[in-house]
């Protein structure tokens, strides 16, 4: 009859059929123990931490907590913890292999060793430029600064070295950067 659909189930076949008029359309059926639900994509994860004692001393000024002294210069031997994923381990079975990191210790070396902190929009980033073209301090100018920011450019610079590194089969889950035990930020996306 014209307009008639009837559905079915082909147990033979684990396909469900549906007829609608003269067109037959077949689907494969997942197969699902009674209480199941179907498999997610398993994720190894791996961590890797760079602690407090690995001399990653630098000063901040967040010149904007203006109600604080945090307003004031101020330093901290930060630690940073990389949280890795993967959907497939590599030949070796591992998620990522940490000595290939040496790339990212190196830039944080760089980056937070006795180094100054200070936010672009800083309106002392002048005094700072000065006392670095003097050999007072060793600057680092980064969009803004504090813990949850820090993280976030952490973030994006160590999340771009496991995307090459890995042809994008690992990708960074977050960040943690601690200032001491009492205070951290974690950054992902």
């Amino acid at each position: 009859q014209k307009g008639k659909s009837t559905f079915g189930i082909d147990a033979t076949a684990g396909r469900q059929t549906s007829e609608i008029g003269p067109m037959t359309l077949s689907v494969p059926l997942t197969s699902l123990s009674p209480g199941s639900h179907p498999a997610a994509r398993e994720i190894y994860r791996s961590t890797k931490t760079y602690d407090h004692n690995e001399g990653l001393s630098c000063c901040f000024r967040q010149w904007r907590a203006t109600h604080s002294h945090c307003r004031l210069i101020h330093g901290y031997a930060l630690a940073f913890r990389f949280v890795f994923a993967t959907h497939e381990l590599d030949e070796r079975n591992w998620c990522l292999d940490f000595g290939g990191l040496k790339p990212v210790k190196a830039w944080l070396k760089h980056m937070f060793d006795h180094t100054m902190l200070v936010a672009e929009d800083d309106p002392e980033l002048a005094r700072f430029e000065e006392m670095h073209r003097d050999g007072l301090i060793d600057l680092r100018i980064l969009p803004s600064v504090g813990c949850e920011a820090t993280a976030r450019h952490v973030f994006d610079h160590v999340a771009d070295f496991a995307q090459r590194e890995t042809g994008g089969r690992v990708w960074l889950e977050s960040v943690e950067v601690k200032e001491h035990s009492g205070n951290s930020a974690i950054y992902s996306r």
